[in-house]
């Protein structure tokens, strides 16, 4: 009874509504960016990757199967393993894709071969930009440094 008297005299907060629904709000955007984002990213990533999927790239399963694709269906994948058995698995049952060789577009090919005739351009230059520079040597006196070993007698403590 006591309990129900203390709620009838306890007056009702007023303006609080409003933080409350700021901060819920606040909460609901934090948690957006920190895991409802991430995770449709890596969805869409996830489900790139499945559609990509052709005959001979190297995958791995979600089971920790490594093989190579022998053949695609709609739903399924036929993996070939190293012993040459070949084993049916769904599309969503794949990990990761193993990539050999990154190969880069085209446009940074020829990006690359223009910085590398850039640097074959400027090296006789830094050459003879080197060989044109006075070479200074810094030698110190060499003296004679005396090192004393000390030793230290260590002390039994009684108790």
């Amino acid at each position: 009874m006591q309990f129900f008297a203390m709620l009838q005299e306890t007056p009702a907060p007023t303006g609080s509504f409003s933080s409350t629904i700021i901060m819920f709000a606040l909460i609901f955007v934090i948690m957006y960016f920190f895991l409802i984002r991430p995770q449709n990213k890596k969805q869409k990533e996830t489900e790139k990757m499945i559609a990509a999927l052709k005959k001979g790239d190297k995958v791995v399963t979600i089971g920790g199967i490594h093989g190579t694709v022998a053949s695609t269906k709609e739903k399924t994948i036929i993996l070939k393993v190293e012993d040459g058995s070949k084993i049916e698995f769904n599309r969503t049952a794949i990990s990761t894709v193993i990539v050999d060789k990154v190969e880069a577009p085209k446009a940074s090919k020829k990006a690359s071969k223009k910085a590398a005739e850039e640097k074959a351009a400027e090296a006789p230059r830094d050459a003879e930009e080197k060989a044109a520079e006075p070479v200074i040597e810094e030698t110190k006196p060499q003296t004679e440094e005396k090192t004393e070993t000390v030793e230290t007698a260590s002390t039994e403590e009684t108790k």
